[in-house]
């Protein structure tokens, strides 16, 4: 499928129109959720919406019976764990746990958004697991009561061809970041290598040099150069620091 790039606008006028009851009685015929369909499916996509307080989906469109074989009406949280490549379920699990983290934040000012976006290899009907990024957006309203709603948005991105173990990563509330999907946003991801995350949380875990070299079959001077070059590739004067962080962004 030839990818029709489009405005992120069209999900802001959704929830415009159907936030203020809640998601209820939406209209096919109406010509915002015409428009949105079409871009949707020209580019595989789907959306889910959410009230996190009550943990309970109040739409999902009809792509994702199309992509992942599951009906709109009968989504939960642990479809996503079914679909999702074995290799990518640790990450997905702690992504997962920002999702509790980032409401309470954004409760707690009452006001704002926040962004939470990855990218994740799901499978589809026929089995085959694909390239896609999930792109989270959080934001408080007052009305019809008060919670903080999440609106996903997941497309598909086979057509990027990310280097072996690189992956998309962007927690913050950096809005730009919450557009149609190019090469430069799926470049975005965590400094470290996949090798030096391990080894962070190696260190996390309570292991030593000696012990991090004998579980990973490396030498101790190979895991003290990974350990000084994790410092100057993060910017971070300490190990603690960095891993309080990396906890903070969902890596850890």
């Amino acid at each position: 499928m030839n990818i029709k790039p489009y405005n992120y606008s069209v999900f802001f006028d959704f929830l415009e129109s159907y936030l203020p009851s809640g998601f209820i009685d939406i209209s096919a015929d109406d010509p915002i959720m015409q428009r949105l369909e079409r871009v949707m499916e020209e580019n595989d996509q789907f959306i889910t919406v959410a009230d996190l307080g009550k943990i309970q989906f109040l739409y999902v469109s009809k792509g994702i019976k199309s992509m992942l074989g599951i009906e709109p009406g009968e989504l939960n949280p642990g479809h996503f764990v079914e679909v999702t490549h074995p290799d990518d379920l640790s990450r997905f699990g702690l992504l997962r746990a920002q999702t509790f983290v980032v409401e309470r934040d954004v409760l707690e000012t009452q006001k704002g958004s926040a962004l939470v976006s990855f990218s994740i290899r799901v499978r589809n009907t026929d089995g085959i697991y694909r390239n896609h990024i999930c792109q989270a957006y959080f934001f408080y309203s007052p009305g019809p009561h008060k919670a903080v709603y999440l609106l996903q948005v997941i497309s598909k991105v086979d057509w990027f061809k990310p280097k072996k173990k690189e992956y998309h990563h962007y927690k913050g509330k950096d809005l730009s970041l919450f557009r149609f999907p190019d090469e430069e946003l799926l470049k975005i991801g965590p400094v470290l290598s996949v090798r030096e995350l391990e080894i962070i949380k190696l260190i996390e875990s309570g292991l030593s040099s000696k012990e991090i070299s004998e579980k990973l079959f490396l030498s101790v001077y190979t895991i003290n150069t990974h350990r000084s070059n994790i410092l100057e590739k993060s910017g971070k004067a300490s190990i603690p620091d960095l891993i309080y962080e990396l906890k903070e962004q969902g890596l850890l």
